[in-house]
């Protein structure tokens, strides 16, 4: 995250210093609730599967509409798991897009399997259903990888176009499992993330919209058949009993402190929404001017994890509003194809809207304490850098 040297400039203007996620002013709201919570789990003892666990399984199930969800140690787990009981594993293709963070890619690998790196549509900033078409025959056509899953990425927030993947998915017979690493909030068609694809991933990184105070995940299925294997596969593999080994599993867990504080972050989270909502309204009404704002699919709505943008010189104007007192940050300047770990995986020719996306695109503070104040600078911002 950029401008952080500068904030004083934001605060000398009589708006405040602008957080790019504010953590603190939303710790000051709920901090009793979060200490009662957290002094329940210290009276019980239970740090590992207390009840926290199970509430929080039910009420992220009853506010995504998912048949049942799987607690677990973090968005990576959860991918993880989710492939693993599918067994996806050596010689299996996976596709993914190759604008988003490395752990969709390192979720794969994990399993055994080999990530294919799939170009993104150039205004939603998440995976082409006509690119991912083409690169599911190319590699059936080359023969040395079965297609066995995709991997939608729901980017900044913004849900995947799932009606598109979703059918090819069906006609390729590949398992669709959505990363909601981002996407918590987001809806399409009036179905919220998590109720999307048969199986949902989601990280609860302290940063994200819904966030825990250390690491955190889950998976949501709309098959109640796959709680029985995600509750084995992250205890080690091991039987209801937790005595013996029924599958490879590993050490997946959540612990009970996590849930707390995230059930606490509930009782909040679709106010703090709204206001995200409206801050990323304000933005659209003024940047759509100077800027190419993340557009969403045909009846989505956006969660707002964050709020990105691309221009054409984003350099100069990261530099530029940096200087006045308003920070960024730049995801993902370096696609995953590009990355030295994942370079042998490139595809010929490259990904044209994915490398365009890394040169262009910025994220600007984004978090429901924003004040309407704080917002108008922001903008006004960003519009004197772009001219």
């Amino acid at each position: 995250m950029n401008g952080v040297a500068n904030l004083s400039l934001a605060a000398e203007s009589g708006i405040g210093k602008i957080a790019f996620i504010d953590l603190k002013a939303q710790q000051r709201r709920i901090r009793a609730g979060v200490e009662k919570r957290l002094q329940d789990v210290l009276d019980h003892g239970r740090y590992i599967a207390g009840p926290e666990i199970e509430e929080l399984e039910e009420r992220l199930a009853l506010r995504t509409g998912a048949r049942g969800v799987a607690a677990c140690s973090s968005g990576t787990a959860a991918l993880i798991i989710a492939l693993l009981a599918r067994g996806v594993g050596s010689g299996d293709a996976v596709f993914i897009p190759a604008f988003t963070y490395n752990a969709t890619a390192n979720a794969v690998l994990l399993t055994g399997a080999t990530p294919v790196f799939v170009d993104i549509d150039a205004a939603t900033f998440n995976i082409d259903a006509a690119d991912l078409d083409q690169r599911i025959a190319q590699t059936r056509a080359a023969g040395e990888l079965t297609p066995r899953a995709v991997i939608p990425v729901d980017l900044f927030g913004a849900p995947a176009n799932y009606p598109a993947i979703a059918e090819i998915a069906a006609r390729e017979d590949l398992f669709l499992l959505a990363d909601g690493a981002q996407g918590f909030g987001g809806e399409m068609n009036g179905a919220c993330v998590g109720n999307l694809a048969p199986a949902t991933a989601t990280s609860f990184f302290p940063g994200k919209a819904l966030g825990a105070y250390g690491d955190a995940g889950a998976v949501f299925t709309q098959d109640a058949d796959d709680l029985e294997r995600w509750k084995s596969i992250r205890w080690h593999g091991t039987d209801g009993a937790r005595k013996d080994s029924v599958r490879i599993g590993f050490n997946g867990r959540m612990d009970s402190f996590q849930a707390a504080v995230l059930l606490e972050k509930l009782d909040i989270y679709d106010e703090e929404l709204a206001a995200r909502r409206r801050i990323a309204a304000q933005y659209d009404e003024r940047l759509s001017q100077v800027g190419r704002p993340q557009q969403c699919e045909a009846g989505a709505i956006s969660g707002y994890s964050y709020y990105s943008l691309c221009v054409d010189d984003r350099d100069h104007v990261v530099a530029k509003v940096n200087a006045v007192g308003v920070p960024t940050a730049v995801y993902y300047k370096t696609p995953l194809h590009q990355m030295p770990a994942f370079a042998h995986l490139a595809p010929q020719g490259g990904l044209p809207a994915t490398e365009k996306a890394a040169r262009e695109i910025f994220s600007l503070p984004m978090h429901p304490y924003l004040t309407p104040d704080q917002v108008d600078y922001i903008c006004s911002a960003v519009e004197t850098a772009v001219r």
